[in-house]
Protein backbone atom coordinates (compact mmCIF):
# COMPACT_ATOMS: atom_id res chain seq x y z
CA UNK A 1 0.00 0.00 0.00
CA UNK A 2 1.27 3.28 -1.20
CA UNK A 3 2.14 6.14 1.54
CA UNK A 4 -0.75 8.22 -0.38
CA UNK A 5 -3.21 5.72 0.04
CA UNK A 6 -2.48 5.40 4.06
CA UNK A 7 -2.74 9.06 4.37
CA UNK A 8 -5.83 9.12 2.44
CA UNK A 9 -7.38 6.60 5.01
CA UNK A 10 -6.29 8.15 8.05
CA UNK A 11 -7.68 11.84 6.60
CA UNK A 12 -10.92 10.00 6.04
CA UNK A 13 -10.94 8.35 9.43
CA UNK A 14 -10.28 11.98 11.14
CA UNK A 15 -13.12 12.97 8.70
CA UNK A 16 -15.71 10.58 9.87
CA UNK A 17 -14.28 11.52 13.44
CA UNK A 18 -14.70 15.04 13.46
CA UNK A 19 -18.14 14.61 11.71
CA UNK A 20 -19.18 12.42 14.99
CA UNK A 21 -17.88 14.92 16.99
CA UNK A 22 -19.62 17.98 15.16
CA UNK A 23 -23.07 16.21 16.02
CA UNK A 24 -25.10 16.52 18.59
CA UNK A 25 -28.79 14.92 20.04
CA UNK A 26 -30.59 16.66 22.52
CA UNK A 27 -33.16 14.05 24.28
CA UNK A 28 -36.97 15.78 24.88
CA UNK A 29 -37.10 17.55 27.97
CA UNK A 30 -33.38 18.20 28.06
CA UNK A 31 -31.09 21.40 27.45
CA UNK A 32 -27.25 21.18 26.78
CA UNK A 33 -25.10 24.53 26.93
CA UNK A 34 -22.61 25.06 24.49
CA UNK A 35 -19.45 26.95 25.44
CA UNK A 36 -16.94 28.41 22.18
CA UNK A 37 -13.38 28.80 23.74
CA UNK A 38 -14.91 28.85 26.98
CA UNK A 39 -17.16 31.47 26.45
CA UNK A 40 -20.78 30.99 26.38
CA UNK A 41 -22.21 30.24 23.12
CA UNK A 42 -25.72 29.14 22.75
CA UNK A 43 -28.79 26.71 24.27
CA UNK A 44 -29.04 23.58 22.49
CA UNK A 45 -33.02 22.47 22.65
CA UNK A 46 -34.25 19.19 21.60
CA UNK A 47 -32.64 17.72 18.41
CA UNK A 48 -29.81 17.58 16.33
CA UNK A 49 -27.53 20.08 15.96
CA UNK A 50 -23.86 20.65 14.52
CA UNK A 51 -21.08 22.12 16.94
CA UNK A 52 -17.49 22.43 15.97
CA UNK A 53 -15.05 20.32 17.27
CA UNK A 54 -12.55 20.78 19.99
CA UNK A 55 -13.39 24.52 19.56
CA UNK A 56 -17.36 24.06 20.84
CA UNK A 57 -17.90 22.36 24.44
CA UNK A 58 -20.64 21.43 25.65
CA UNK A 59 -22.43 20.75 29.13
CA UNK A 60 -24.03 17.88 30.63
CA UNK A 61 -27.44 17.13 29.68
CA UNK A 62 -29.92 19.76 31.66
CA UNK A 63 -33.33 18.48 32.70
CA UNK A 64 -36.57 20.85 31.90
CA UNK A 65 -38.75 18.11 33.90
CA UNK A 66 -40.51 19.39 37.67
CA UNK A 67 -37.99 17.96 40.10
CA UNK A 68 -38.79 16.73 43.76
CA UNK A 69 -36.29 17.69 46.33
CA UNK A 70 -37.06 16.49 49.78
CA UNK A 71 -34.55 18.39 52.59
CA UNK A 72 -33.63 16.68 55.65
CA UNK A 73 -35.16 18.26 58.56
CA UNK A 74 -34.01 21.44 60.09
CA UNK A 75 -34.76 22.75 63.54
CA UNK A 76 -37.32 25.52 64.11
CA UNK A 77 -37.79 27.97 66.87
CA UNK A 78 -41.46 29.21 67.41
CA UNK A 79 -42.63 32.35 68.92
CA UNK A 80 -42.98 31.08 72.17
CA UNK A 81 -39.90 29.17 72.05
CA UNK A 82 -40.64 25.65 71.12
CA UNK A 83 -38.29 24.06 69.42
CA UNK A 84 -39.30 21.26 66.76
CA UNK A 85 -37.95 19.67 64.11
CA UNK A 86 -40.03 20.26 60.26
CA UNK A 87 -38.76 18.96 56.96
CA UNK A 88 -39.90 20.01 53.62
CA UNK A 89 -40.55 18.82 50.39
CA UNK A 90 -39.60 21.21 47.33
CA UNK A 91 -41.17 20.76 43.48
CA UNK A 92 -39.46 23.17 40.99
CA UNK A 93 -38.73 23.02 37.39
CA UNK A 94 -36.00 24.51 35.48
CA UNK A 95 -37.00 27.30 33.00
CA UNK A 96 -33.77 28.44 31.72
CA UNK A 97 -30.90 26.54 31.16
CA UNK A 98 -28.09 29.64 30.83
CA UNK A 99 -29.76 30.84 34.28
CA UNK A 100 -29.29 27.88 36.16
CA UNK A 101 -25.71 27.09 34.73
CA UNK A 102 -24.17 30.46 35.45
CA UNK A 103 -26.55 31.81 38.11
CA UNK A 104 -25.76 29.76 41.11
CA UNK A 105 -23.11 27.62 42.41
CA UNK A 106 -24.81 24.01 43.44
CA UNK A 107 -28.40 25.01 42.88
CA UNK A 108 -29.75 21.88 44.73
CA UNK A 109 -27.68 23.13 47.87
CA UNK A 110 -28.49 26.98 47.75
CA UNK A 111 -32.16 26.21 47.73
CA UNK A 112 -32.20 23.58 50.50
CA UNK A 113 -30.04 26.24 52.76
CA UNK A 114 -33.02 29.02 51.39
CA UNK A 115 -35.79 27.22 52.20
CA UNK A 116 -34.44 26.46 55.39
CA UNK A 117 -33.70 30.01 55.93
CA UNK A 118 -36.77 30.84 54.98
CA UNK A 119 -39.03 28.33 56.89
CA UNK A 120 -37.13 29.56 60.37
CA UNK A 121 -38.42 33.39 59.20
CA UNK A 122 -41.56 32.27 59.11
CA UNK A 123 -42.68 30.19 61.88
CA UNK A 124 -40.21 31.98 63.78
CA UNK A 125 -43.89 34.58 63.62
CA UNK A 126 -46.16 31.95 64.22
CA UNK A 127 -46.85 30.04 67.88
CA UNK A 128 -46.96 26.42 68.21
CA UNK A 129 -50.48 25.64 68.11
CA UNK A 130 -50.75 28.13 65.11
CA UNK A 131 -47.90 26.60 63.18
CA UNK A 132 -49.66 23.39 63.38
CA UNK A 133 -53.19 24.31 62.01
CA UNK A 134 -51.15 26.79 59.44
CA UNK A 135 -49.68 24.70 56.79
CA UNK A 136 -51.44 25.95 54.23
CA UNK A 137 -50.35 29.39 55.04
CA UNK A 138 -46.95 28.67 55.35
CA UNK A 139 -46.67 26.62 52.08
CA UNK A 140 -47.85 29.22 50.34
CA UNK A 141 -45.80 32.24 51.78
CA UNK A 142 -42.66 29.31 51.45
CA UNK A 143 -43.66 29.27 47.52
CA UNK A 144 -43.68 32.94 47.27
CA UNK A 145 -40.66 33.92 49.00
CA UNK A 146 -38.99 30.92 47.27
CA UNK A 147 -40.16 31.53 44.10
CA UNK A 148 -39.12 35.20 43.99
CA UNK A 149 -35.51 34.17 45.49
CA UNK A 150 -34.57 31.65 42.62
CA UNK A 151 -35.93 33.57 39.56
CA UNK A 152 -32.18 34.68 38.69
CA UNK A 153 -31.25 31.48 38.73
CA UNK A 154 -33.85 30.59 35.79
CA UNK A 155 -35.69 27.88 38.50
CA UNK A 156 -39.72 28.49 39.04
CA UNK A 157 -41.20 26.79 42.27
CA UNK A 158 -43.74 24.69 41.82
CA UNK A 159 -44.69 24.48 45.51
CA UNK A 160 -43.81 23.40 48.82
CA UNK A 161 -45.19 21.35 51.32
CA UNK A 162 -44.29 21.16 55.04
CA UNK A 163 -43.84 16.47 55.18
CA UNK A 164 -43.38 16.13 59.07
CA UNK A 165 -43.81 18.64 61.69
CA UNK A 166 -42.20 16.96 64.85
CA UNK A 167 -42.68 18.97 68.28
CA UNK A 168 -40.20 17.77 71.43
CA UNK A 169 -41.63 14.48 73.14
CA UNK A 170 -43.05 15.85 75.98
CA UNK A 171 -44.75 18.81 74.17
CA UNK A 172 -46.05 16.09 71.96
CA UNK A 173 -47.67 14.30 75.14
CA UNK A 174 -49.07 16.88 76.69
CA UNK A 175 -50.54 17.32 72.70
CA UNK A 176 -52.38 14.05 73.34
CA UNK A 177 -53.28 14.48 76.75
CA UNK A 178 -55.56 17.84 75.46
CA UNK A 179 -56.46 16.05 72.51
CA UNK A 180 -57.74 13.32 75.03
CA UNK A 181 -59.76 15.39 77.40
CA UNK A 182 -61.24 17.27 74.07
CA UNK A 183 -62.49 14.15 72.75
CA UNK A 184 -63.89 12.69 76.63
CA UNK A 185 -65.31 16.66 76.84
CA UNK A 186 -66.85 16.36 73.47
CA UNK A 187 -68.13 12.67 74.35
CA UNK A 188 -69.68 13.86 77.86
CA UNK A 189 -71.73 16.67 76.04
CA UNK A 190 -72.65 14.19 73.05
CA UNK A 191 -74.68 12.09 75.81
CA UNK A 192 -75.93 14.85 77.78
CA UNK A 193 -77.56 16.19 74.53
CA UNK A 194 -79.01 12.79 74.22
CA UNK A 195 -79.99 11.95 77.51
CA UNK A 196 -81.75 15.49 77.21
CA UNK A 197 -83.54 14.79 73.80
CA UNK A 198 -84.79 11.52 75.47
CA UNK A 199 -86.17 12.88 78.20
CA UNK A 200 -88.03 15.46 76.04
CA UNK A 201 -89.25 12.87 74.10
CA UNK A 202 -90.51 10.71 76.66
CA UNK A 203 -92.05 14.28 78.46
CA UNK A 204 -93.53 14.79 75.39
CA UNK A 205 -95.56 11.38 75.10
CA UNK A 206 -96.50 11.33 78.79
CA UNK A 207 -98.05 14.96 77.20
CA UNK A 208 -99.31 13.58 73.99
CA UNK A 209 -100.70 10.39 76.12
CA UNK A 210 -102.39 12.43 79.19
CA UNK A 211 -103.84 14.46 76.50
CA UNK A 212 -105.45 11.60 74.17
CA UNK A 213 -106.77 9.98 77.34
CA UNK A 214 -108.41 13.34 78.34
CA UNK A 215 -109.47 13.39 74.92
CA UNK A 216 -111.02 10.24 75.26
CA UNK A 217 -112.55 10.46 78.26
CA UNK A 218 -114.30 13.68 77.35
CA UNK A 219 -115.80 12.07 74.04
CA UNK A 220 -116.48 9.02 76.67
CA UNK A 221 -118.80 11.68 79.05
CA UNK A 222 -120.15 13.49 75.70
CA UNK A 223 -121.41 9.84 74.16
CA UNK A 224 -123.07 8.85 77.50
CA UNK A 225 -124.57 12.13 78.20
CA UNK A 226 -126.38 11.92 74.69
CA UNK A 227 -127.21 8.16 75.18
CA UNK A 228 -129.18 9.36 78.35
CA UNK A 229 -130.48 12.71 76.39
CA UNK A 230 -131.60 10.36 73.78
CA UNK A 231 -133.48 7.89 76.31
CA UNK A 232 -135.40 10.84 78.00
CA UNK A 233 -136.94 12.32 75.11
CA UNK A 234 -137.70 8.42 73.92
CA UNK A 235 -139.16 7.86 77.54
CA UNK A 236 -140.55 11.25 77.18
CA UNK A 237 -142.09 10.44 73.26
CA UNK A 238 -143.24 7.49 74.68
CA UNK A 239 -145.29 8.74 77.22
CA UNK A 240 -146.82 12.06 75.51
CA UNK A 241 -147.53 9.65 72.79
CA UNK A 242 -149.40 6.99 75.42
CA UNK A 243 -151.17 9.75 77.09
CA UNK A 244 -152.49 11.38 73.57
CA UNK A 245 -153.47 7.92 72.63
CA UNK A 246 -155.00 8.10 75.63
CA UNK A 247 -156.97 11.18 75.30
CA UNK A 248 -157.90 10.28 71.65
CA UNK A 249 -159.98 7.30 73.20
CA UNK A 250 -161.61 9.13 75.67
CA UNK A 251 -161.37 6.75 78.82
CA UNK A 252 -164.72 6.31 80.73
CA UNK A 253 -164.66 6.44 84.66
CA UNK A 254 -164.12 2.59 85.01
CA UNK A 255 -161.01 3.25 83.41
CA UNK A 256 -159.78 6.05 85.44
CA UNK A 257 -161.23 3.59 88.87
CA UNK A 258 -158.76 0.48 87.48
CA UNK A 259 -155.78 3.26 87.06
CA UNK A 260 -156.70 4.41 90.85
CA UNK A 261 -156.62 0.88 92.05
CA UNK A 262 -152.98 0.56 90.26
CA UNK A 263 -151.44 3.85 92.14
CA UNK A 264 -152.95 2.67 95.10
CA UNK A 265 -151.19 -0.78 95.18
CA UNK A 266 -147.51 0.97 94.23
CA UNK A 267 -148.21 3.02 97.16
CA UNK A 268 -148.99 0.50 99.57
CA UNK A 269 -145.87 -0.83 98.77
CA UNK A 270 -144.22 2.44 100.58
CA UNK A 271 -143.21 3.11 103.71
CA UNK A 272 -146.72 4.19 104.71
CA UNK A 273 -148.03 3.33 108.51
CA UNK A 274 -151.62 2.69 106.72
CA UNK A 275 -154.20 3.34 104.23
CA UNK A 276 -157.75 3.73 104.07
CA UNK A 277 -159.30 2.98 101.10
CA UNK A 278 -162.53 4.13 100.65
CA UNK A 279 -165.01 1.42 99.43
CA UNK A 280 -166.32 3.87 96.60
CA UNK A 281 -163.82 5.92 94.78
CA UNK A 282 -165.87 8.18 92.28
CA UNK A 283 -163.04 9.56 90.78
CA UNK A 284 -159.03 9.90 91.01
CA UNK A 285 -159.27 13.05 92.75
CA UNK A 286 -161.16 12.09 95.62
CA UNK A 287 -158.87 8.63 95.97
CA UNK A 288 -155.30 11.15 96.22
CA UNK A 289 -158.24 13.43 99.01
CA UNK A 290 -157.90 10.28 101.08
CA UNK A 291 -154.32 9.44 101.10
CA UNK A 292 -153.43 12.81 101.55
CA UNK A 293 -155.69 12.91 104.84
CA UNK A 294 -154.45 9.69 106.29
CA UNK A 295 -150.55 10.87 105.71
CA UNK A 296 -151.43 13.98 107.31
CA UNK A 297 -153.41 12.62 110.23
CA UNK A 298 -149.76 10.01 110.83
CA UNK A 299 -147.79 12.49 110.86
CA UNK A 300 -149.34 14.72 113.36
CA UNK A 301 -149.23 11.49 115.54
CA UNK A 302 -145.78 11.30 115.52
CA UNK A 303 -145.28 14.28 116.28
CA UNK A 304 -147.58 14.72 119.13
CA UNK A 305 -145.93 11.47 120.49
CA UNK A 306 -142.37 13.45 120.06
CA UNK A 307 -143.52 16.45 121.92
CA UNK A 308 -144.73 14.11 124.56
CA UNK A 309 -141.24 12.16 125.25
CA UNK A 310 -139.43 15.69 125.13
CA UNK A 311 -141.64 16.73 128.04
CA UNK A 312 -141.21 13.43 130.42
CA UNK A 313 -137.11 14.09 129.75
CA UNK A 314 -136.94 17.63 130.67
CA UNK A 315 -139.11 16.41 134.18
CA UNK A 316 -137.13 13.94 134.71
CA UNK A 317 -133.68 16.35 134.31
CA UNK A 318 -135.82 18.75 137.09
CA UNK A 319 -136.50 16.05 139.46
CA UNK A 320 -132.75 15.07 139.63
Amino acid sequence: MSAWAIVLIILGVLLLVTLCLSIRIVRQATAVIVERLGKYRKTLETGVHMIIPFFDRTSKAISLKEIVADFKPQPVITKDNVTMQIDTVVYFQITDAKLFTYGVDAPIKAIENLTATTLRNIVGELELDETLTSRDTVNTKMRVILDEATDPWGIKINRVELKNILPPKDIQEAMEKQMRAERERREQILRAEGEKKSSILVAEGEKQAQILKAEADKQSKIMEAEAKKAALIAIAEGESTAINLINNASPNAAYITLQGYEALKALADGNSTKIIVPSEIQNVAGLFSSVSEVIKKDTDIMSQQKNEKTSKNKNELKKD
